[in-house]
């Protein structure tokens, strides 16, 4: 049927309609908030609002999520020192797993994700160790990064999240996690990580730019979607529990295609540079940051994620709630 039997703004006319109709949902319940934690706090200045946590800050912020109905934090490590292997990744009294701890003993029902890399414990700040001639020697690093998932486990991680993105790593990571006891600890893995330019605010934050070079060696092509399919079901087909699409607006399609493929929950993350974007641009009055927010966030969700690892996660709750 055609005008004017047929007329779509009868579902638009009123706030209660709209709802009614409404296709894709926004609660706080699908957000997870990252936490910086490092041994002193410290604002970031390329994302406003955002700070590097000292632990008991990092368990008060803990017990606001809570409050707000979000579900769980990520945590990254800033160590105070590094070296060449990024030991401080899998050291038991390392700053990650301390503040597990603290959060889950202050907050048992708040789920503790674990970021899981060697870029922010590395003195080259690249995701895993080096061969002799420079490059990032892919096989070494498994062992590595395997013992730090252990040793985020055990210091009470509800998730782990690889996102070296290091061919093998879910396999190596579920094997070394089964073998130790932890065969009920899921995977997040980062499986479509792509090489952005949106990373920069991050690597302010948690001083994790690499010394030399990039990490368009094991990172994704932006140009590469079919690929993007090939890294999810490897990951898939190594033991991951839930699988994620880093960054989230400008690879909005590859969020799509990850939702047709699998029937595995489906993470994204909008990244420091996503968020500070709409920052600046709301600082300087080009936009509306809580319309522009809860868009962006509602976009993500309506292109296929579960979940949703945002900076905005506080905010967004507050918004939604009233």
């Amino acid at each position: 049927m055609a005008f004017p039997d047929t007329r779509l703004r009868r579902l638009r006319r009123t706030a209660a309609l709209r709802g009614l109709v409404r296709e894709t949902d926004l609660s706080p319940a699908h957000l997870i908030s990252p936490m910086f934690i490092a041994s002193s706090g410290a604002a970031i200045a390329l994302m406003p609002g955002v700070s590097r946590l000292a632990i008991e800050d990092a368990v008060r912020e803990a017990g606001e999520l809570v409050a707000l109905g979000i579900p769980a934090t990520i945590l990254f490590g800033i160590p105070d020192e590094k070296d060449a292997d990024g030991s401080g990744a899998w050291d038991d009294d390392g700053i990650v797993q301390l503040a597990t701890r603290a959060i889950k003993a202050a907050h048992p029902e708040l789920l503790v994700v674990t970021d899981l890399c060697l870029c922010e414990y590395t003195s080259h700040g690249h995701c895993g160790v080096l061969t002799t001639d420079g490059r990032v020697d892919n096989d070494a690093s498994l062992e590595l990064l395997a013992r730090t998932a252990v040793s985020q486990a055990r210091a009470g991680a509800d998730v782990i999240a690889p996102s070296d993105m290091m061919d093998g790593r879910v396999g190596a990571i579920r094997a070394e996690l089964d073998a130790d006891g932890f065969a009920e600890t899921p995977i997040m893995a980062y499986s479509a990580k792509f090489a952005s330019a949106f990373y920069g605010p991050f690597r302010e934050a948690a001083g994790s730019a690499p010394a030399f070079g990039d990490r368009r060696g094991y990172q994704m092509d932006p140009a590469n979607a079919r690929e993007a399919l090939r890294e999810v079901e490897l990951d898939i087909a190594e033991g991951a529990d839930i699988v994620l699409v880093k960054p989230a607006l400008p690879y909005l399609d590859v969020i799509r295609a990850v939702r047709e493929l699998t029937r595995l929950p489906l993470a994204a993350y909008n990244v420091g540079g996503e968020y500070a974007m709409v920052k600046f641009a709301a600082a300087a009055g080009a936009l509306d940051e809580r319309q522009t927010v809860l868009e962006t966030l509602t976009a993500i969700r309506r292109a296929g994620a579960d979940m949703i690892i945002t900076y905005h996660a506080k905010d967004a709750a507050g918004w939604i709630a009233q």
